[in-house]
C-alpha cells in the first residue's frame, strides 16, 4: 500500500467501522456481551461517534487524493469498498435494532454488490464506470438515513416526535426508506442499462 495520507484515511475508515460495529453489538444487541444497563448508552454514543468520524474520512480521503495528486490504484480500489463496508455494517446494526426492515437492507446491499461486479467487469475491458447523478443521489439519501438512524439509536430523536406540522418523524422516516429503495433500484438498473454492452461483449468473448 502506498503510504500517503488519503490511503491511510481509507484504511482507517475500515478500522473505525469495525470498532463501531463491535461496540454496537455489545450495546444491547441480543446475544451480545452482558454489560451494565448504564454502560449501554455510553457504548452507543461512542459507536455513533466512530461512525460519524468514519463518514468524515470518506469526504477527506478523496478530496486530499485529488488535491495533492496522490490518486493510486490502491485508493481507487479500497475507497469504494470501504464505502460499501460502511453502508453494509451500519444498515445491519439498524436492522438488528429494528429501525429498518431486513428487506430494505437486502435491497441496498445487493445493489452495491451487483454494481461492484459490473465495475469489475468494466475494469477487465479497460473501462471505468464513474458514479452518475442517480448514484450520487442514492449515496446522499443513504447518508441521511444512516445519520437520522444513528440519532434515533442514541435516543436523540424520537420516532413519535413531530417534525413538520403534525407530521411525525416516523412518517418521514418511512418515506425516506421507500425513497432510498426506489432510488437504489433505479440507479442500479440505470447502470446496467447504460453498460449493457459490457455484458454482451463478455458473452461473446466467453
Amino acid at each position: 500500500m502506498p503510504f500517503n495520507l488519503p490511503n491511510i484515511l481509507t484504511v482507517g475508515r475500515i478500522v473505525l467501522i469495525f470498532l463501531a460495529l463491535v461496540l454496537a453489538t455489545t450495546a444491547g444487541v441480543p446475544g451480545g456481551l452482558r454489560i451494565p444497563d448504564d454502560s449501554e448508552m455510553i457504548l452507543r454514543y461512542i459507536a455513533c461517534g466512530l461512525s460519524i468520524l468514519a463518514g468524515l474520512t470518506d469526504l477527506a480521503d478523496g478530496y486530499l487524493a485529488r488535491k495533492w495528486n496522490q490518486v493510486t490504484d490502491f485508493g481507487a480500489l479500497m475507497d469504494p469498498l470501504a464505502d460499501k463496508i460502511f453502508v453494509t455494517t451500519t444498515m445491519l446494526v439498524l436492522v438488528e435494532f429494528q429501525l429498518i426492515a431486513a428487506w430494505v437492507a437486502a435491497v441496498v446491499i445487493s445493489r452495491e454488490f451487483m454494481v461492484t461486479g459490473l465495475r469489475l467487469l468494466a475494469t477487465r475491458n479497460g473501462k471505468v464506470i464513474s458514479a452518475d447523478k442517480f448514484g450520487k443521489l442514492k449515496t446522499c439519501l443513504q447518508m441521511i438515513m444512516l445519520f437520522i438512524g444513528g440519532l434515533i439509536w442514541v435516543d436523540l430523536l424520537d420516532l413519535n416526535m413531530e417534525v413538520i406540522g403534525s407530521i411525525k418523524l416516523r412518517c418521514f422516516w418511512n418515506i425516506l426508506l421507500w425513497g432510498i429503495v426506489i432510488v437504489t433500484v433505479g440507479s442500479g438498473a440505470n447502470y446496467f442499462i447504460k453498460n449493457r454492452h459490457l455484458i454482451a461483449e463478455n458473452k461473446q468473448e466467453g
